[in-house]
């Protein structure tokens, strides 16, 4: 549940934007269900309106290959670390934290089933954070006062996703060339 459940918008839109659209046809599978239900009612009410000379829908186009596979790793911490320092009271410091999410995909022929290519990509995900730090004593010594500021920037792990998905694509695609 760390990384989004619906990577395959980020695979559709990949596949429709590679070579200008003119790549890949990219067919509706993941809501075929609504799709067949929806031709269903249209054929339905063409028949109720028309009657049995309603001109039918076209034919579902079929695909010649499948792309399978998914985000398969999601990795907390693999890189931390930071540092900082005070003089006097004064001083600042950093923390890091990287994130690795991993998406593999799969070209598998329909018509024999064969995994023609298969790809595994991993993408970091980086976290940042500053901080500015002032402590002083005051009331001789007896008391302290301490103030502290700081902003962190966390990269998207929807981005990094799209990101892996659409370098997935590019080496599916590379692969797909080199074996012909």
């Amino acid at each position: 549940s760390a990384v989004t459940q619906g990577a395959d918008a980020f695979l559709v839109k990949a596949l429709q934007d590679v070579g200008n659209g003119r790549w890949f046809t990219v067919l509706e599978r993941g809501g075929i269900d609504n799709l067949i239900k929806e031709r269903q009612m249209i054929r339905q009410m063409r028949e109720m309106y028309q009657g049995k000379d309603a001109k039918p829908l076209p034919p579902m186009i079929f695909a010649g290959i499948l792309l399978e596979g998914g985000i398969v790793g999601y990795d907390s911490n693999t890189l931390t670390g930071g540092a900082g320092v005070r003089i006097f009271g004064i001083g600042g410091s950093t923390q890091y934290q990287s994130d690795t999410v991993t998406v593999n995909l799969r070209a598998v022929s329909v018509a024999t089933g064969e995994v023609l290519t298969s790809v595994t990509v991993t993408k970091t995900v980086l976290s940042y954070m500053d901080k500015v730090t002032l402590m002083r004593f005051i009331n001789d010594g007896t008391n302290s006062v301490e103030g502290e500021v700081g902003g962190s920037i966390n990269e998207s792990i929807n981005k990094a996703t799209s990101l892996a998905v659409q370098a997935a694509v590019v080496d599916t695609i590379r692969e797909g060339a080199r074996k012909g």
